[in-house]
């Protein structure tokens, strides 16, 4: 009796489930709402943090990637957004001003476009790799106008397009691409009456001032881009002729155009169009000389 009596205590035990302790059990209840708290807490700092990435990666697509290179914008004094249409402007008016055949001269940079909008054909273009053909435009931009011209006529010139910032303070002008011009025009023998230490000024600076050498100022690409400059002011306080990118009163002010004559210029200058006109080289006694044919 008495081993099956204790036998029956151990089976009772047994089956008795086991009571957790009352200290464990409010420790596990008094740490969940702090879990669930920061557990909230880093859900909301993950979704603010993906809407700002989502707004963040809207606003650098409309301003950098959905905008061409060929529409500008900028802020005005105001805040308020600018926006410079210039280049279409100018490619729409070659476009629907000049002849089909017409056959444009400009830097190799905007070659593409004068194809594709303006529907012209052009002397050089982003695809161009004769060196010797783009020294050519090279030396007819940093040449004097005499001899530019002689150049353009060999290349079969009808217009000229430069593109000028120092009216708007668009830095990424043909003046600041300048000596990549002169640099490869000189490259050739055909240039090599060209010398990049001749655009420097005595104390060996860039400059479009009074300082400048005598033949920055007598180039070709000088003249396009300064012709009338010299009688526009730019900013409130500065002189005439204020160049906004270079920060420079340009030196030569007073000068005419002697074998290219002004057909356009962009509402903001960004794009200014030269013709040449008909002319003929005649014979002087000492040596030829440009004649305008009336």
């Amino acid at each position: 009796w008495y081993q099956r009596r204790v036998r029956d205590m151990k089976n009772i035990e047994s089956e008795t489930p086991a009571v957790p302790s009352s200290k464990s059990g409010k420790k596990k209840a008094s740490d969940y709402p702090i879990k669930s708290e920061i557990a909230t807490v880093i859900v909301t700092v993950v979704s603010i943090f993906l809407t700002t990435f989502v707004f963040h990666c809207t606003w650098v697509t409309s301003e950098a990637y959905s905008s061409p290179s060929i529409v500008l914008a900028a802020r005005g004094h105001d805040g308020n957004r600018i926006i410079f249409d210039d280049f279409r402007e100018a490619y729409n008016w070659l476009k629907f001003n000049t002849p089909e055949n017409a056959k444009v001269m400009s830097w190799w940079d905007y070659g593409y476009q004068l194809t594709a909008m303006a529907n012209r054909t052009i002397i050089v273009d982003n695809n161009t790799w004769n060196n010797t053909h783009i020294s050519r435009v090279g030396q007819a931009m940093a040449s004097p106008e005499d001899h530019s011209y002689t150049i353009m006529k060999e290349l079969d010139v009808d217009y000229v397009l430069v593109i000028f910032g120092g009216m708007s303070g668009y830095s990424s002008d043909d003046i600041n691409k300048f000596l990549w011009m002169i640099r490869i025009g000189g490259s050739t023998p055909e240039g090599e009456h060209i010398k990049e230490s001749d655009y420097y000024s005595s104390t060996g600076e860039y400059k479009v001032d009074k300082d400048a050498s005598k033949a920055m100022h007598n180039s070709l690409m000088y003249k396009m881009c300064y012709y009338r400059f010299g009688e526009i002011m730019t900013e409130q306080g500065k002189p005439t002729g204020y160049d906004r990118v270079r920060n420079q009163e340009i030196g030569n002010k007073d000068f005419e155009l002697d074998v290219v004559e002004e057909a356009f210029t962009s509402e903001h200058w960004i794009v200014r169009i030269y013709r040449l006109p008909e002319t003929s080289q005649c014979e002087c006694e000492s040596s030829p000389c440009l004649c305008q044919c009336h």
